[in-house]
């Protein structure tokens, strides 16, 4: 999985940053996620690998504008592509579906996809074979949530070899052994099925924090979690203007993600007060005030991108997956 991020600024766009948008990519799966949409993030996707006739399902935190005035634009060049767009699922607060219709009915697009619109409470919002999307609330000024997205353990890979020298014909009952059943040999042997698969693959977690003041639903839901991406809207001296807000300073979210036990943190939602390199507090100093308490922490640029590599292991074990900029 790989995490793009289309904006990662707060407020407004500047000159180098666009404000909120995030796409998770599943790259075997050939779709990929929004989480957030301000506006210009369908601009951003021109320039990023994404494909908006790929994007499959759209995740709003919260209906600030610069976390949504993209969304219509978005929805309405997706029709665009001649018949190609798939159908499309939208997740977002009470009044996502509000706030919709009345855009339609004033200004009404004809989609050419179906397009299904759920109004999230805390807890699991969607399950399939593959993952497990959850959300809590966060603390915003309005009703805000955080996502997590979990992969779900995938079973270790048949050992062939291992079966060949037990004397296991091949056909049926290298299947058996493959599912972890206990097979029986034709000279009585009878083998384990859990002895000829090797360790599982560990699912993946990715909690992406929406915007938020440092809060208990959040650091749970990013318990152990191998990236958490968190805002961190102001520096530390600045946290008056946090508190006011509804915002985390970097310090903050540092703790968080120490608290929680995550493997990375990727702070974005950045005030551009600290864009002037010659000025008194700059982006290297938010990182370093972050790094102080987690050195596993990166700031994030628009169009950037942090891997998250799936590692084989043991279910339990700790070993750090890879992360890529």
């Amino acid at each position: 999985m790989i995490v793009t991020f289309l904006g990662t600024g707060s407020g407004a766009p500047t000159t180098r940053r666009n404000v909120s948008g995030i796409g998770l990519r599943f790259l075997q799966a050939g779709k990929w996620w929004l989480f957030d949409c301000g506006e210009g993030t369908q601009h951003q996707l021109l320039r990023s690998p994404m494909k908006i006739s790929q994007l499959d399902k759209i995740f709003i935190t919260h209906l600030h504008g610069d976390h949504l005035y993209g969304l219509i634009g978005l929805l309405a060049s997706r029709s665009l592509r001649n018949g190609e767009a798939s159908p499309l699922t939208l997740y977002g607060p009470p009044g996502i579906d509000r706030y919709f219709r009345a855009i339609m009915d004033v200004s009404p697009v004809h989609l050419q996809y179906p397009l299904e619109l759920k109004v999230v409470s805390e807890g699991v919002i969607y399950e399939d074979e593959e993952v497990v999307v959850s959300c809590r609330k966060a603390k915003h000024r309005v009703t805000s949530f955080a996502y997590s997205v979990l992969e779900k353990d995938k079973p270790g890979a048949f050992l062939v070899e291992r079966a060949k020298e037990a004397g296991v014909p091949s056909g049926p009952l290298f299947g058996a052994l493959k599912r972890g059943e206990q097979v029986t040999l034709a000279d009585g042997r009878v083998l384990d099925g859990k002895d000829f698969v090797g360790a599982p693959q560990q699912g993946r977690k990715i909690v992406f924090s929406g915007d938020t003041e440092p809060c208990q639903s959040v650091e749970e839901l990013a318990a152990n979690a191998d990236l958490l991406v968190h805002e961190a809207t102001y520096a530390d001296h600045d946290k008056e203007l946090a508190v006011r807000s509804g915002h985390s300073t970097a310090k903050e979210a540092a703790e968080l993600a120490k608290r929680a036990g995550v493997k990375a943190l990727c702070l974005t939602h950045f005030s551009p007060r600290y864009e002037d390199e010659d000025g008194d507090f700059s982006m290297d100093d938010l990182l370093k005030e972050a790094q102080a308490i987690f050195p596993m922490t990166t700031l994030a640029e628009d169009l950037g991108s942090v891997e998250v590599k799936r590692v084989r292991k043991t279910v339990g074990e700790t070993d750090l997956p890879c992360y890529n900029e």
